[in-house]
């Protein structure tokens, strides 16, 4: 297959030996590892969950509704790209191994996620959702601002009984670790208006440039992508 001139194995191997001794230097936890597959062909998800990965993320709903069915059932998904309101339903009922939405910033998402799952089943079914807080100056990213975190917090959790709440991302502005100082922050914050300890949710911060400097700062969810898969796009075939 065209897949087949990069070593995903041995990318994989490496990134993780990368985060456990950055993890190591600070005396932390090592971060959940999330291998982004957006664009990435089916046999490069499936080199990668042979060497022991569970943790995907994709950008785009419809990418992923095809990948789902055609991968194992114990891959836990991640959702990582904006999600239009209108595509929850679409995305909740196509991917049964979502397994959490990173991206959530708005409480009018919250609401339709959380109808999703009521409507698609099973009844004990719940959905993980991380707030997305925009942490750069930068105008092109989506997010709820810092301030507005806590508040949006505490709407999901007594609105939304199908979503649990599970911790904080951002994507940041490259080379600014600063952003990364502000999502922890943000945490307290949240912690604090639901009366949780802060270890209790995730941060989820860290690409495939910084991910060191992140878990240095706390991380405790990196997302790799092209480290592991090659930097190569594959047309987008949704």
């Amino acid at each position: 297959t065209s897949a087949d001139d990069h070593d995903v194995g041995g990318a994989l191997e490496q990134v993780r030996g990368q985060i456990s001794a950055a993890a190591s230097a600070h005396g932390l936890a090592e971060p959940t590892l999330v291998a982004v597959s957006k664009t990435k062909p089916l046999e490069l998800l499936q080199a990668a969950y042979d060497c022991g990965q569970r943790s995907f993320g994709e950008n785009y709903a419809q990418e992923l509704i095809e990948k789902s069915p055609q991968m194992p059932e114990d891959v836990r998904w991640h959702f990582i790209g904006h999600l239009q309101s209108n595509k929850a339903k679409a995305l909740v009922k196509g991917v049964p191994g979502l397994c959490v939405l990173e991206t959530l910033d708005s409480i009018k998402l919250a609401r339709k996620l959380n109808t999703a799952v009521t409507d698609a089943g099973p009844d004990d079914r719940t959905l993980g959702v991380y707030l997305q807080v925009h942490t750069s100056d930068e105008e092109s990213k989506y997010g709820v601002k810092p301030e507005n975190a806590a508040e949006l917090a505490k709407s999901v959790v007594s609105e939304c009984p199908r979503l649990e709440l599970q911790g904080l991302m951002t994507i940041g502005a490259p080379g600014d670790p600063s952003c990364f100082d502000k999502l922890s922050k943000c945490r307290d914050e949240v912690a604090e208006a639901l009366g949780q300890e802060p270890a209790s949710l995730v941060l989820s911060m860290g690409m495939s440039g910084d991910f060191e400097t992140a878990i240095a700062r706390g991380s405790s969810s990196v997302r790799v992508g092209s480290t592991i898969f090659g930097a190569r796009d594959y047309p987008n075939r949704a």
